[in-house]
């Protein structure tokens, strides 16, 4: 019996690479409004670089890219730089299609709800508060309640163990196999791999389903809780 679903955040219930490629453009475009002297394209490549190499919430980045540019950093173009990503953050962050509908089912399904997300915890809270996500989930643990990145298997026992369920009755949704699908799997936890989220081209998630559409997952609690 299926008693609670476990989600990752970004890139399975929100789309998060959208969001931050639409934000570093925003603050490309305005630091050279600004009089900032690059290429934009390059701009980008760097900045989204940076995020890749040094973290996706790292809050030095636009920092470091000036330094990079200019050998300094120059704080009208910082300004610049940080209130157009901060603004365009807000307007593309998005759930994907289905998102709400499937929570709030499966919440009157008695269905208990959790995110296990590596983002900090003001970020991942921030952005559940502004989906206006926070009044359906039972439990919330980020990296910094949990101390350990996935595929650690830390966050989902501290799961269990807060809302008193064993492996079998707990589904994991996630769209990194090497993290979500792996780290769930270590307790006997079932799997479900979020495919419409995936960024890397996975072929092979080692899931135990794959879902082309969040709402998918009524139909496997439905159809597991019917045996």
């Amino acid at each position: 019996m299926i008693k609670a679903v476990i989600f990752d955040l970004d890139n399975t219930l929100l789309d998060f690479i959208k969001m931050k490629q639409t934000a570093i453009r925003a603050s490309v475009d305005s630091m050279i409004e600004a009089g900032l002297d690059v290429d934009v394209e390059k701009a980008y490549d760097d900045i989204m670089h940076l995020y890749e190499t040094r973290g996706w919430e790292n809050q030095e980045v636009f920092n470091d890219f000036l330094k990079q540019e200019t050998g300094s950093v120059d704080y009208k173009f910082l300004a610049a730089g940080i209130v157009a990503y901060r603004r365009a953050r807000e307007a593309s962050l998005m759930l994907y299609p289905n998102v709400q509908r499937t929570l709030i089912t499966l919440a009157k399904m008695g269905i208990k709800l959790a995110v296990v997300s590596d983002a900090p915890t003001r970020e991942a809270w921030l952005r559940i508060y502004y989906l206006n996500l926070h009044h359906l989930f039972d439990l919330v643990l980020t990296f910094d309640d949990v101390g350990e990145r996935k595929p650690s298997p830390k966050g989902f026992q501290l799961v269990l163990e807060r809302l008193k369920l064993d492996s079998g009755e707990v589904l994991m949704v996630g769209d990194w196999p090497e993290r979500d699908v792996v780290g769930a799997s270590k307790l006997g936890i079932r799997t479900i791999f979020a495919q419409y989220g995936d960024t890397f081209g996975t072929e092979d998630s080692g899931a135990d389903w794959d879902v082309e559409n969040v709402y998918e997952i009524i139909n496997i609690v439905e159809s597991l809780n019917a045996q």
